[in-house]
């Protein structure tokens, strides 16, 4: 039996996805794109930009999102060395921490839990090697306040969010991860 999904969208922003037939939505973030590939209704385009001016030590450059939430200035000194300021490995990890926290919510969500809170940091190695630099791994590490959930809970949605957060997907890392319940 083919699902039938709805969604509600206001400005083009999606607010709500759901099955038509109230099943569960723990494969929804899996299928996620598959979704969206058949209702073009659900596409979501979001803009990032950057500009950057000179070589690569004495250069500069800015980076900002099309919604004006982000306007910084980055530069080598601020990727490689002490100076103040954001980068490309910084972006990466909000990025990512703020999707796995979104994921792990719907999850725990599907459980019947909502979390009171979900703390989230990922750290991004940017590593050297002949090849040339990569980011080679990703450490999320998570505390949550979830009202009646149990440690066993709390491990398996967010194995679950790791594995199937878009922004996991889409990064070629070793993404590992601690998760923590508090209270």
């Amino acid at each position: 039996m083919e699902k039938a999904w709805v969604g509600r969208m206001v400005e083009n922003q999606l607010l709500w996805v759901g099955s038509r037939d109230g099943n569960r939505l723990h494969d929804l973030i899996d299928n996620m794109f598959c979704i969206l590939a058949t209702h073009k209704e659900l596409f979501m385009d979001r803009k990032a930009s950057a500009r950057w001016e000179g070589g690569l030590k004495d250069g500069k450059g800015t980076v900002s999102t099309e919604s004006g939430v982000l306007d910084a200035k980055y530069s080598f000194s601020k990727r490689f060395e002490d100076e103040k300021g954001t980068n490309p490995e910084e972006l990466i990890g909000a990025a990512h921490a703020s999707c796995f926290s979104m994921a792990l919510s719907m999850i725990l969500g599907e459980k019947g839990y909502t979390a009171d809170a979900i703390e989230t940091t990922a750290k991004v190695t940017l590593s050297q090697s002949d090849a040339g630099f990569d980011i080679s791994k990703i450490h999320l590490d998570v505390v949550a306040v979830i009202s009646g959930a149990d440690e066993a809970t709390l491990q398996e949605a967010a194995e679950t969010a790791k594995a199937n957060c878009p922004v996991s997907k889409v990064l070629n890392a070793d993404i590992s991860m601690t998760a923590k319940l508090k209270g």
